[in-house]
């Protein structure tokens, strides 16, 4: 929609700052030379995504002045896309350095009744504009035919879907996302919809977003992550990390030895070099052991800091596009998810924490 100020999907979009960075629409540079792998677009409508989940920076009850909102902690701007895709469709030799690192395009919709139907809209826009592969972070709730939905959105040109569940139990879903903060979103609207967009795209290429640090044991997040591999999905890892204005701006992030052993555990259930059943945990659900030596599982990846890089969609060379830089925390010498390969300090730093909190 387009009337004079008035900017909304499908004609708008918005962009990470740091895909805005990339296209050359806003200044900066890139901390330790982390260009983002993927460019996010997030659909925007005047009257805003209709649910209100705790974490969020686009909750409909976000306490805060609009105009400065965030989403993930940065600014997300607006763009009209038909500008994004003719930078993008610039010829190799006329397109910036920066424009040439992205490896794929995401479109993440927002739970807003036109959503649907513009995504499908903009999925078409983008596919026949942009030489990139293309994802699409579905909003499972404003979809009433899920299976029939996903095969247009594949016909259209997406090759993957993501599924942001984000909690990692049901308790703290309905806690988050649903009744308890008036939230429209049900838990198990979210896994039937895990279940048809696998069926439709096949497995590996389906994910679904768990946050660490919502309050769930690790215990609990590895049998989500287990859950997730059973429907044929990967699962992507997120920190928390407190959005102004949320219902949830005064929690902490969890320790970093509790996310590293959760990006250990998703690393190892991604690639089913274990089961849930083979990693152990105290009574407090934390994790103890993997049921091997973490050494003789993983070889030369915990050396490389594989584990602990972003976990995300692919570039058509396999390799991660969906690198987020910094969208967990702020720049600086300790990082959640790695955007880029960790170097031998990264590394030393990282062993250190997997087993302190």
């Amino acid at each position: 929609m387009e009337e004079a100020g008035v900017m909304e999907s499908p004609d708008y979009v918005q962009t990470s700052l740091a895909g805005a960075m990339a296209l050359g629409l806003e200044p900066g540079s890139f901390y330790r030379n982390a260009y983002p792998g993927s460019l996010n677009l997030l659909m925007t409508y005047r009257d805003g995504c209709r649910a209100n989940c705790s974490y969020c920076g686009l909750a409909r009850q976000r306490r805060g002045e609009a105009d400065n909102n965030t989403f993930i902690r940065v600014k997300w701007p607006a763009y009209k896309l038909a500008a994004i895709m003719e930078t993008l469709s610039r010829p190799p030799q006329a397109a910036a350095a920066k424009v040439q690192k992205l490896g794929r395009i995401c479109i993440s919709m927002i739970t807003h009744p036109q959503a649907a139907a513009d995504c499908l809209t903009i999925v078409r826009q983008v596919q026949a504009a942009a030489q990139l592969p293309v994802s699409v972070l579905a909003s499972p709730t404003v979809l009433t035919d899920p299976g029939t939905f996903f095969q247009e959105l594949k016909a259209a040109g997406a090759e993957r879907i993501g599924i942001a569940v984000d909690a990692a139990t049901p308790e703290l879903f309905a806690a988050m996302r649903g009744r308890q903060v008036s939230g429209p979103h049900q838990w198990d609207t979210y896994w039937a919809a895990v279940e048809q967009a696998v069926r439709v795209f096949g497995r590996g290429y389906v994910s679904v977003h768990l946050i660490v640090g919502l309050g769930e044991t690790e215990q609990n997040l590895v049998q989500t992550i287990g859950k997730a591999g059973d429907y044929g999905a990967q699962a992507h890892l997120f920190s928390f990390c407190p959005e102004p204005g949320s219902l949830l701006s005064q929690q902490q992030p969890p320790a970093y030895g509790q996310y590293r052993r959760c990006q250990l555990a998703a690393f190892l259930l991604n690639r089913r070099q274990i089961r849930p059943d083979d990693v152990s945990f105290d009574m407090q659900g934390k994790i103890t052991g993997f049921g091997h030596r973490l050494n003789e599982l993983l070889g030369e990846n915990l050396a490389s800091g594989e584990p602990f890089m972003t976990s995300g969609c692919p570039n058509r060379e396999g390799c991660v596009a969906c690198n987020r830089p910094y969208g967990n925390e702020r720049p600086g010498p300790v990082l959640r998810n790695y955007p880029f390969r960790p170097e031998t300090q990264d590394i030393n730093i990282i062993k250190g924490q997997i087993w302190d909190d």
